[in-house]
């Protein structure tokens, strides 16, 4: 099934076609006197690890709830006591290096479920309260955003605070 609101002219491919001018802002053409970005591309970029780089300046991106998304210079005073809480929470748990076993054939968890890729020998993990085991960074960055484990939904808090009490 096609567009059923075809225009009466042929449509215009010329866009298709990739220019010399096309190449040499992509960096792979030799032309050198281009201008340079416009300030907004040349200082704002987005990475994954949930920093926005401004000027040369990491600035932390939180997650008051999980759904929401904000600068640490935008959030009120209770969601920082709460975001410190948080962050304090998370560096009492255990951590460690992933190792697979002498022969690597034991019965193991081999891949983050959070990121979905194998563990590598020397991978820096944390292990929660029940026991599951991530990648440090992707942990870390789910319980800012959740406080549960994301293979059994077991909340980290109060199994964390329960083990205190226990000792």
């Amino acid at each position: 099934m096609g567009n059923c609101l075809k225009s009466p002219t042929s449509d215009d491919i010329s866009l298709l076609h990739e220019s010399q001018s096309d190449r040499a802002s992509y960096g792979d053409g030799a032309d050198t006197d281009q201008e340079p970005p416009p300030p907004y591309q040349a200082y704002v970029w987005e990475f994954p690890h949930n920093c926005f780089v401004v000027h040369h300046q990491e600035l932390p991106v939180y997650h008051p709830t999980p759904s929401q998304a904000r600068m640490a210079s935008q959030l009120t005073e209770e969601e920082q006591v709460r975001i410190a809480q948080r962050i304090g929470l998370i560096h009492h748990l255990p951590k460690g290096v992933y190792d697979a076993g002498r022969d690597g054939s034991e019965k193991k968890i081999r891949e983050c479920v959070i990121c979905m890729t194998d563990f590598v020998y020397g991978d820096p993990i944390r292990f929660l309260p029940c026991m599951h085991i991530y990648h440090m960074d992707c942990i870390d960055d789910w319980l800012m955003r959740s406080f549960t484990c994301p293979s059994c939904m077991e909340p980290v808090d109060a199994a964390l605070l329960s083990s205190y009490e226990t000792n």
